[in-house]
């Protein structure tokens, strides 16, 4: 089955992560864990946090994906994943967030979010959480009861996926190719116009 990086071109009009969707079933495999203060001892153990945390997007994961009548899958590189998050930041997204990638919600916000360096030493690795290093993590506050109750509690959302822009890293090599050829063919009539 054919395997498609995805990139972010910056240049494009839309690009990066406009939300984190609380979703069934997250494509990248990875469960959140829905912490609530007397199952973990944290400095407030009596205190009900209300935080989600886990992989927002996890490096070199195959996703698989079904297109136009194709299987295919597709991943992000270490690279692409930290600048994701980044740019996730730098455009002021954290409180954007959906439920199953079709409704808007309110009350929640991402309010921790760190790169995992080191499998052993990483905060992930507290929660029991295995993730590969590279990894995307999130904490989200949620302060929304009615999804707290009915779609945490419950069970009905297990992790997070990303809503974004991405294009594939070979049709963007070829867009690249393809603007390097007409660039040259232009300078090489500018050359050779007569000039008068």
């Amino acid at each position: 089955m054919k395997l498609i990086e995805l990139i972010i071109d910056e240049e494009a009009e839309l690009f990066g992560i406009d939300a984190i969707s609380l979703v069934e079933h997250p494509a990248i495999e990875s469960d959140f864990l829905a912490l609530k203060g007397e199952k973990i001892v944290l400095a407030e153990a009596d205190a009900d946090k209300r935080m989600l945390i886990g992989a927002a997007l996890i490096p070199d994961k195959p996703i698989y994906r079904a297109q136009d009548g194709e299987d295919f899958h597709v991943y992000f590189s270490k690279r692409t994943v930290r600048r994701a998050m980044e740019l996730f930041f730098k455009y002021g997204n954290q409180n954007n967030t959906t439920l199953e990638h079709e409704h808007k919600l309110n009350g929640l916000n991402v309010v921790e979010s760190w790169i995992v360096e080191s499998k052993e030493n990483d905060k992930s690795s507290l929660y029991n959480l295995d993730v590969p290093v590279g990894t995307w993590m999130v904490s989200v506050k949620v302060e929304n009861d009615a999804i707290w109750k009915d779609w945490v509690r419950s069970d009905k959302v297990k992790g997070f996926s990303i809503e974004g822009y991405f294009i594939d890293k070979m049709e963007s090599q070829k867009r690249e190719k393809m603007m390097t050829e007409l660039t040259e063919i232009l300078e090489e009539n500018r050359g050779s116009a007569p000039k008068g």
